[in-house]
């Protein structure tokens, strides 16, 4: 009996450490430094397991699943509503490597998939304040990165120093991280066990750079997205793995959808 107790009890072991963690997050945040009054929020998720971690957005698991079923099916007469409503402003993934301390961040910028490592060291202080949020006691650390002053609370009763976005290194999990001037915050909002991490099918060769690189791809795109369009246009195109025909109306429109979004999303997480 006592030998079976051990064995069981070993088992047990192996399944809950076999499992991942998921940490759902919600993430504040006000896009348009023009209409401060502009307040958007979405759910995103951190999924850790195996020494290392993904950070991504609820919509994007969601929008990925559509796109796989009609893949399966061969069906590509999807609702438009239900696509858009799936849009997310934080349409990007970031995964981290425990061990490397290495932090990978994959986006697309149209059709093209981008990747690059975080080259920026995040040197956190940690501060004398404390508070209790939901079911943790915290501790409050400040660093400056990427153009912001970031504060975050973390707790050492969850023993993985990771966070949302690319924030990590402290000695536990972060609970609530927001800039200084109340831009983005990112809260803990729920914790629980599941099989596996979420993986995405990422269609297509990845571009891999330098950050220094994707960030100018980008800042070109922003300023004349009717070129990047047009190329794509003239050349057939493929987003997500699914083929692109415009005519000259659709290329329009699209072209046009593209302006007004990135006029109101003018203020960016990271500002340099």
């Amino acid at each position: 009996m006592k030998k079976f107790t051990l064995l069981f009890v070993g088992l047990c072991t192996q399944i809950i450490f076999a499992q991942a963690n998921r940490f759902v997050y919600q993430v504040t945040m006000k896009p348009d430094s023009t209409n401060r009054a502009n307040i958007t929020t979405e759910v995103a998720h951190l999924d850790v397991a195996a020494g290392n971690s993904i950070f991504y957005a609820e919509n994007r698991l969601k929008r990925d699943s559509l796109i796989n079923r009609m893949r399966q099916t061969g069906n590509f007469n999807f609702d438009r509503n239900q696509m858009q409503a799936l849009r997310s402003n934080l349409d990007f993934i970031i995964e981290k490597d425990f061990k490397t301390g290495k932090k990978l961040f994959k986006a697309r910028i149209l059709r093209d998939q981008y990747a690059y490592e975080e080259d920026r060291p995040m040197d956190w202080k940690i501060l004398s304040e404390t508070a209790k949020i939901g079911d943790y006691k915290t501790q409050k650390a400040e660093t400056n990165f990427a153009g912001r002053t970031w504060y975050a609370w973390f707790t050492t009763e969850v023993p993985f120093q990771d966070g949302p976005y690319k924030f990590s290194g402290l000695p536990g999990l972060i609970v609530k991280v927001e800039d200084a001037k109340g831009d983005y915050s990112f809260d803990l909002k729920e914790a629980k066990k599941i099989n596996e991490i979420a993986t995405f099918d990422q269609r297509g060769s990845t571009i891999t750079v330098k950050r220094a690189a994707f960030e100018k791809q980008q800042d070109q795109f922003r300023k004349n997205p009717s070129a990047a369009i047009t190329a794509i246009s003239a050349g057939g195109g493929n987003r997500g793995g699914m083929r692109i025909e415009m005519d000259p109306n659709q290329r329009k429109q699209m072209e046009e959808r593209q302006k007004e979004e990135l006029k109101k999303n003018n203020n960016p997480i990271e500002l340099k």
